[in-house]
C-alpha cells in the first residue's frame, strides 16, 4: 500500500484493508488513516450500515461507489422488475451513505437468444434505471467485464459495446465504470476503446495483470492508460480494486 495515495484514488475495502479486519467501518478508519479521502465497496445489502455510516461521518470519508443490487441478469426481460424495485432501496441507501455511483452489471448471456435482443433489454432495464435516479445526483455506472478469466459468460465484455449501450440509454444517469484491468485483460487499449467518449465515464477501476495484484507487479502500462484518461478529461477518482500481494505501489499518477 502507498503511505499518501492520492486523493483521486479510491480504496475497495473488499480487498484492501480486510486483513483481520471483519467491520467495514474500521477498514475505513484504516483507509483514512492511510490517507485515503475515498472508499468504495460492492454488496450493501449483507453489510452493517449504521457501522459504516458512523465510520464515514467520523471520518469524512466519501462512499464513491457501491453495487446496485439485485445482481440480476438484465439481459433477461423477467428480471426488470425485480432489479428495478431493489434499485429503489439502493437509491436510499445511497442517499443515506452519500455514494456517488452504483455498479450497475449486465449479467450473463442468455444462450439461444439473439444478441440484440439481450442488448434491448439491458438499454430498456437501465432507461427505467434513469427515470428512478432522476434528481438524485447519483449515476448508475455500467461496467464492463473480462469474460477470459473473471467472468465466463458475462454478456458485456467489451468496452465499446458498453459504451454504445450507453449512448443508447441516452441519459446523464447512466454512465460507464471502466476497469483497466478488465479492458487489458480483453486485449483493449484505453484510447482506442474509449476514443472521444471520456465523458461517458463515471468511475475507473485498476489493478494489474495477471494477478489482479497492484500496480506494478503486472504488465499493464496501467500509468500510461491513467495519463490518457486525465488528458482525455476523466477527472473523476480510479478505484484501486486488487488482491494485495504486499508489494509497495509506485507512485500514481
Amino acid at each position: 500500500m502507498t503511505s499518501a495515495p492520492p486523493s483521486r484514488y479510491s480504496a475497495c475495502i473488499e480487498l484492501l484493508f480486510a486483513d483481520n479486519t471483519p467491520s467495514y467501518g474500521d477498514r475505513i478508519r484504516r483507509a483514512a488513516a492511510a490517507g485515503f479521502a475515498a472508499v468504495e465497496f460492492w454488496s450493501w445489502g449483507d453489510k452493517d450500515l449504521a457501522d459504516i455510516e458512523s465510520a464515514l461521518a467520523e471520518t469524512g470519508v466519501g462512499l464513491a461507489a457501491m453495487i446496485a443490487e439485485p445482481m440480476l441478469a438484465l439481459t433477461d426481460p423477467a428480471n426488470h422488475a425485480q432489479f428495478l424495485d431493489g434499485l429503489r432501496a439502493t437509491i436510499a441507501t445511497a442517499r443515506r451513505l452519500g455514494a456517488a455511483n452504483l455498479i450497475g452489471l449486465s449479467g450473463n448471456t442468455r444462450p439461444g437468444v439473439p444478441r440484440d435482443l439481450q442488448r434491448r433489454a439491458v438499454v430498456d432495464a437501465l432507461s427505467r434505471a434513469a427515470d428512478l435516479l432522476a434528481g438524485t445526483g447519483i449515476a448508475l455506472a455500467l461496467e464492463p467485464l473480462n469474460d477470459r478469466i473473471d467472468h465466463k459468460g458475462y454478456f458485456l465484455a467489451s468496452t465499446v459495446e458498453a459504451l454504445d449501450t450507453v449512448d443508447a440509454v441516452g441519459r446523464p444517469e447512466v454512465k460507464l465504470l471502466y476497469d483497466i484491468y478488465h479492458s487489458a485483460v480483453m486485449g483493449e487499449a484505453t484510447d482506442a476503446v474509449i476514443g472521444t467518449r471520456a465523458s461517458r465515464i463515471a468511475h475507473v477501476h485498476l489493478a494489474d495483470h495477471p494477478g489482479r495484484h497492484e500496480p506494478g507487479t503486472g504488465k499493464i502500462d496501467w500509468r500510461e492508460r491513467i495519463v490518457w484518461l486525465r488528458r482525455a478529461g476523466y477527472a473523476g477518482l480510479i478505484g484501486l480494486e486488487y488482491k494485495p500481494a504486499g508489494r509497495p505501489i509506485p507512485d500514481l499518477p
